[in-house]
């Protein structure tokens, strides 16, 4: 397997992840060739982000209307292993992998049925005030939100 410079021991960071989201291939999805886009994953990555929000309770929190504070994504990155196809149903995993001050780093992995890893990814999520536009700190409440999870 090729080297992702965001994982350090493949095997240990893949065990990890507990929380995923089923996906399957939509036609639409896929370019002249038969596979997968490659723009595709970064709206899986969304898809399982939300979820993972869901799960947590983070997301109705950004989504009332009194809150002060909303997600923002700062950077992505996806890195390719296998050609994903049409009809294919995948499990896209995801996990924080580190919490900052006002940011957090989230990982992501998608396997296919047979439990081969597709592609990985990674993004940083800042929470913004949206307000200021600046970073706005996790409280103590969603630090221990995700503890939990």
């Amino acid at each position: 397997m090729k080297h992702i410079t965001y994982i350090d021991e493949f095997e240990t960071w893949e065990n990890t992840f507990e929380f995923y989201q089923p996906i399957q291939v939509r036609f639409s999805e896929t370019d002249m060739f038969g596979h997968l886009n490659n723009t595709v994953p970064f709206a899986y990555f969304e898809e399982a982000r939300i979820q993972y929000f869901n799960h947590v309770g983070f997301m109705q929190r950004w989504t009332d209307k009194s809150s002060e504070t909303i997600p923002v994504v700062a950077n992505q990155q996806c890195d390719y292993l296998k050609q994903v196809y049409f009809g294919e149903q995948l499990k896209l995993y995801a996990k924080i992998n580190h919490l900052g001050n006002s940011s957090m780093d989230i990982h992501y992995m998608a396997k296919d049925k047979e439990g081969s890893v597709c592609f990985v990814g990674r993004s940083t999520l800042v929470q913004m005030s949206k307000r200021t536009g600046k970073g706005e700190p996790w409280s103590e409440e969603m630090k221990q939100m995700l503890k939990n999870h």
